[in-house]
Parts: C-alpha cells; sequence; structure tokens
C-alpha cells in the first residue's frame, strides 16, 4: 500500500529539481502538498502550477535560521491544516562557485562553504524535523520523514568536502532520530541519490564531462529527479514502515558499499 491521499506533505527546496519532481509525485498520489522555497518565489508558483488536485501552497523561508525553520512548519501546518510527511530535500549543493578544495582554498573561502552548508544542509533539516515531530506528537498521529542525502556522503566529495560531510550527518541524524520517533509512529529514512539529471546539472551534462558522468553508472546513464521522487512517495508510505532508519542508495550501481 503506497497511498497518499489526503496526507498533507511539506517538501523542503520544492522550487526545482528534485524537490519539485517530488511534490508532483505526492499531489498525483493525492497528497495535499506545501512546497517549500528559499528564494525563488517564481520557481515555486511553478511548481506550484504543475500539481495536479487542489489545497496546494507554497512556503518561503530561509531553513538555515532556526527560527524561520521552525515558522516554515508552522506555516504549513496553518494552510494545509495537518501534516503527515516531511521531506527534507533543500540544501546548498556543491558547485564551481562554492569549491573549496582543501589545499587550494584561502581561510575565508574554507569557512564561509562549511558555515553555509552546515547550515543549510544539517541545521535547516534537523531544526524543520523537530518543529514536524512535535507537530505529530501533539496530535498523536503517525507520519514520515524523508531525508535527502547524497551519494558523497560514501564517496567522497574532493573539492566540496563541507557538502559530503553534512550528507553523512544528515544520514547519521535520520538512523539517530529514527529510533526515538518509531515508538511515536514516525518512521525516518534517508536515500542517497547519486548524479541527477536536474535543470541545474544540464550544462555540465551536455558539456565535456556529460560522458564521464553517465559512464559512471553501468546503465550509461544518470538518474532523473522522478526517479528519486517515486523512491521518496514509497518510502514515506505506511508500506515502507519497517524501512525506518534505512539509508537508500539510488545510484544506478555508480557507488557501491
Amino acid at each position: 500500500m503506497t497511498d497518499a491521499t489526503g496526507r498533507g506533505v511539506l517538501i523542503t527546496g520544492a522550487s526545482r529539481g528534485i524537490g519539485r519532481a517530488t511534490a508532483i509525485a505526492f499531489a498525483r498520489a493525492g497528497s495535499r502538498v506545501a512546497a517549500h522555497y528559499g528564494s525563488s518565489r517564481e520557481d515555486a508558483e511553478q511548481t506550484l502550477a504543475l500539481l495536479p488536485g487542489e489545497g496546494h501552497t507554497i512556503i518561503g523561508g530561509d531553513l538555515s535560521t532556526p527560527d524561520a525553520a521552525r515558522h516554515i512548519v508552522d506555516t504549513a501546518v496553518a494552510e494545509l491544516g495537518t501534516l503527515d510527511v516531511l521531506v527534507n530535500n533543500a540544501a546548498v549543493g556543491p558547485d564551481a562557485a562554492n569549491a573549496h578544495p582543501i589545499d587550494a582554498s584561502d581561510w575565508d573561502t574554507w569557512v564561509d562553504a562549511w558555515d553555509a552548508m552546515t547550515r543549510a544542509n544539517l541545521l535547516g533539516p534537523a531544526h524543520v524535523t523537530w518543529a514536524f515531530a512535535r507537530h505529530l506528537m501533539e496530535r498523536g498521529a503517525p507520519g514520515a520523514i524523508v531525508n535527502v542525502g547524497s551519494r558523497g556522503a560514501y564517496r567522497g566529495e574532493a573539492d566540496h568536502a563541507a557538502y559530503g560531510a553534512t550528507k553523512a550527518a544528515l544520514h547519521a541524524f535520520g538512523q539517530s532520530i529514527s529510533q526515538r520517533l518509531a515508538p511515536h509512529g514516525i518512521a525516518v529514512t534517508s536515500v542517497a541519490p547519486g548524479f541527477v539529471a536536474t535543470e541545474r546539472q544540464q550544462e555540465k551534462l551536455a558539456g565535456e564531462r556529460g560522458d564521464e558522468l553517465r559512464a559512471q553508472s553501468p546503465f550509461g546513464r544518470v538518474g532523473t529527479p522522478e526517479e528519486i521522487a517515486d523512491t521518496i512517495v514509497y518510502l514515506a508510505s505506511p508500506a515502507a514502515v519497517w524501512a525506518s532508519g534505512a539509508v537508500v542508495d539510488l545510484n544506478g550501481a555508480s557507488h557501491l558499499r
């Protein structure tokens, strides 16, 4: 059973990429979706326009600020009535602008990268999760949390150590709280995607590294946002409650552990 009908779902970082695909997948399954965005309301409105069904909303806010993170959950509850599922997807991803290889970065670059990624990729999800879990516990209702981690947590990120480290910490965070939340009927899982063909990655895939990136998987391609989204919807379902504590690799056999 993977029926999502009637559930309230908060997805952070839902304005593009995996977050947008996940919002669409939940809406198609019958859920009411609160699509969070960090900075681009225009992109979030485009996501909202793509969602089938009714009762959806968009919510802006800076997850790196604790009070804002809690406010996002409170707003989602007010807009949807109740929340049943949280998808921690928002993150500062690796790109050329925030590269910080330890042997080639100055002090300020190093400190800024660690600060930004720790706040967005670990502390933000932690604060949102606290507020979401408290909402469920006060209702006495079961629910599900799915964290979007990364293959980089295991394979390493040579030019983006803070990204790899914060995603590894997010996996560990999910496993830790899964033990405390299980008695409340709340399941916690994580997914660890490999390279995914989001809008942000199209230029890279079309460039000189495209063939190299596709060759990382024996399937000869990279993942799609929809593949990640479909797994998230399943993990958030009652059928997947026994997977609580798991980290699911979604990388097309490009990295085995």
